[in-house]
């Protein structure tokens, strides 16, 4: 089995079978740590629950964003206090445990144009946080680490500010994404820099699936059945896949801090774009959903080694999935 049974179903949470292949390559090649720094709390390497001591939430009610930082996880939450904003900033490692000892500086751009500037504080295992007194925010820039080994991250902020709540648009996206007869995705999914995949998913309701590694591995499924090869010359391997998968189905198994964040224009759709944490998993997503239809037009997933893109479309064209001949 390989990356199409992500959108089903975890061996972990927020695990692939794709991450697990891909995160076994990058400790094979002694690359899965952070380069520049990353001081992996205890124990073993593991991905931990929200609710864990190693797992850096962000906080109920916050606006969140996502980045990929090397083979970290890298992640913000803002929360409006009044005319304070509390700032928590989560680094998650490739074992799935919050980073600690990282040096990591905010810096807020305001509406009237001033920069106020704060250091983040542990707050946790992966974990840091700072308040500044900021009214609407503009920007957010984020610093981590020093000299050749600084990273920065640049985070632009809704005008409306706080922005408006998105839990009831993404969960209608989510029956959306479910009455669907067929779907095409294009997928990027990479563990760190230097390790990614590249693959075309073709999905028909209920339970038929495909997908195409670029240069690498194959599957259709249909119902019960599966047929897999592990490169574009290799033989057909017919299997079992029990339980059959529904299909398409959206990634996120739970919808927490959702909100609105931009109203871009994409491929000639008024969308939204909205942010948002699934606890479940646990994961941050950044999706664009088509205002008049609510489907999903591209998502961004960000968790431990699993950094993913994916562009959808097209929507219920006529498509087929046979057993190979």
């Amino acid at each position: 089995m390989f990356a199409a049974e992500k959108r089903s179903w975890w061996t972990l949470p927020a695990l692939s079978i794709a991450t697990f292949m891909l995160t076994a390559a990058s400790i094979a090649c002694g690359t899965t740590g952070s380069a520049t720094r990353a001081v992996p709390g205890p124990g073993p390497g593991k991905i931990e629950t929200p609710n864990a001591t190693g797992f850096p939430s962000p906080p109920s009610g916050a606006v969140v964003f996502a980045r990929q930082d090397g083979a970290n996880a890298f992640a913000l939450a803002l929360t409006p206090k009044g005319r304070r904003l509390a700032i928590q900033a989560s680094v998650v490692g490739p074992d799935g445990r919050g980073v600690a000892g990282l040096p990591l500086r905010f810096a807020i751009s305001t509406a009237p144009g001033r920069i106020v500037r704060a250091r983040g504080v542990a707050c946790g295992l992966g974990c840091y946080a700072a308040t500044a007194v900021t009214g609407a925010p503009r920007h957010v820039a984020v610093t981590i680490g020093g000299g050749s080994e600084r990273t920065r991250f640049a985070f632009v902020l809704p005008r409306a500010w706080p922005p408006a709540d998105a839990t009831a648009l993404v969960r209608r996206s989510g029956r959306v994404w479910r009455n669907l007869r067929t779907l095409v995705s294009h997928e990027r999914l990479a563990s760190d820099p230097r390790h990614a995949l590249r693959a075309v998913y073709q999905m028909v309701a209920p339970d038929r699936f495909s997908y195409e590694i670029a240069g690498g591995a194959a599957a259709i499924v249909i119902g019960s059945r599966r047929w897999d090869r592990t490169s574009p010359t290799g033989s057909w391997q017919r299997s079992s896949q029990q339980p059959p998968l529904r299909q398409p189905a959206p990634f996120w198994s739970d919808v927490r801090d959702a909100h609105i964040v931009a109203s871009p224009s994409v491929r000639g759709h008024r969308a939204w774009r909205i942010t948002f944490f699934d606890p479940r998993t646990p994961a941050w997503f950044t999706v664009v959903l088509d205002r008049q239809s609510l489907r999903t037009l591209d998502l961004h997933m960000v968790t431990t080694a699993h950094f993913m893109h994916d562009v959808y479309g097209p929507f219920n064209q006529p498509l087929q999935l046979r057993p190979p001949g």
